[in-house]
């Protein structure tokens, strides 16, 4: 039998289910697709496309100040009593025997301050004093005997010679005497060294002996101040040598009390140090209560040149180099940089020539990233009057 003979051959009709699953397919890839087009649409509108050069920086700026100045001088200087001595024995050696006094105590010219035990020089003393009493007695015997020998001479009863002999044994003797009369003076010199008292109406500020000390010449017992009047001394460079002229208005805090007052040049050396350049000048403090210590630090100020207008802005906001200061400056929030002379600074505060008009918003906090040009966001800070 042929193919042509043969019958059509039956066809099935498709699923219905076999469209359900592309369906599905297509379906959840368009929910993906939307899906992730949400969320790339959500994350390129979180991105700043603005560059940050072009965003306003955030400074804080003060307003700069009219303000006056004048240029100082700051010297430290040292409070000296206006007399002191250190008393102790200048002839004599020996053990101490009494001390008197104690630190503060407050003595008067000529009152005892510490003993010796002198003993050996006292009988020294009276040793050169019979010494020179008995030659005394030689010399009047032979006084006598020489004007004996003077009579017999003109009667011719003695020689010449024998006179002269006398006379010069006599003379002797005379010199002889003298010298232990000096010896004696030195010894008594030394056995009034063995009580020391005040040489002046002041105050005891040190004892450096006790009872039991073996003492030599030139060592102190006690050291004696004065300080009715205190002397404020200090050296100053040979440049400032007309800021410290006589006269002179000095300004002056004492460290040890926190003291601030003011006075007067008293003196001034006519000479500078040549090791150091530098001049001495003294101002006196009237201390009649003595409160103020002695041997303690102060510090002396003195104003030199003339009172010039200035710019007062704070020593933070400006980069100082020598004379120059540089600082930033807001105009029309635009940063620009600032290059002006100093003319000096006083505590927080820099001075500068009015180049930098009073009222111009100076740059504080955030000029270390700042270029001139930049665009800022300023915020004001308010300062202390």
């Amino acid at each position: 039998m042929s193919h042509a003979d043969e019958p059509f051959a039956k066809v099935s009709p498709v699923s219905p289910r076999r469209w359900v699953i592309p369906l599905g397919i297509s379906a959840v890839v368009g929910l993906v697709l939307g899906g992730g087009g949400l969320l790339l649409h959500r994350a390129e509108a979180g991105v700043n496309k603005a560059a940050l050069a072009d965003e306003p920086k955030g400074v804080t700026v003060v307003l700069a100040k009219e303000a006056t100045f004048r240029p100082t001088r700051r010297y430290v200087g040292t409070l000296e009593p206006w007399q002191s001595a250190r008393v102790g024995p200048q002839l004599a050696s020996g053990f101490v025997d009494t001390v008197l006094v104690r630190p503060g105590a407050i003595v008067k010219r000529g009152d005892v301050l510490a003993t010796l035990d002198c003993r050996n020089a006292s009988m020294g003393n009276q040793a050169v004093a019979a010494q020179a009493r008995a030659l005394e007695a030689r010399q009047k015997a032979a006084t006598r005997e020489a004007s004996r020998l003077g009579e017999l001479l003109e009667g011719g009863y003695v020689a010449p010679n024998e006179v002269e002999q006398k006379l010069a044994a006599n003379a002797a003797n005379e010199a002889q005497i003298q010298a232990l009369l000096a010896q004696a003076a030195g010894k008594s010199l030394e056995v009034s060294d063995c009580v020391l008292r005040a040489p002046f109406d002041g105050e005891v500020a040190t004892r450096l002996a006790d009872p039991g000390a073996f003492l030599r010449p030139g060592t102190a017992i006690v050291y004696l101040v004065d300080r009715s009047i205190v002397r404020l001394a200090a050296d100053v460079p040979e440049i400032d040598l007309g800021a410290v002229a006589p006269k002179s208005t000095v300004k002056i805090k004492l460290l040890a009390t926190g003291v601030e007052t003011a006075g007067e040049v008293a003196r001034r050396a006519p000479a500078a140090d040549p090791g150091t350049r530098t001049v001495h000048f003294e101002v006196d403090l009237p201390n009649e209560k003595r409160d103020l210590p002695v041997g303690t630090t102060a510090e002396i100020r003195v104003d030199v040149g003339e009172l010039s207008p200035a710019t007062e802005i704070p020593l933070a906001s400006a980069k100082v180099k020598g004379t120059s200061a540089t600082v930033f400056v807001v105009e029309d929030s635009v940063a620009k940089q600032v290059v002006v002379r100093v003319l000096g600074e006083r505590g927080g505060s820099l001075f500068v020539e009015r180049k930098l008009a009073p009222g111009t918003s100076v740059v504080t906090q955030g000029r270390s990233l700042l270029a001139s040009g930049d665009h800022v966001s300023a915020r004001v800070e308010e300062t202390k009057p």
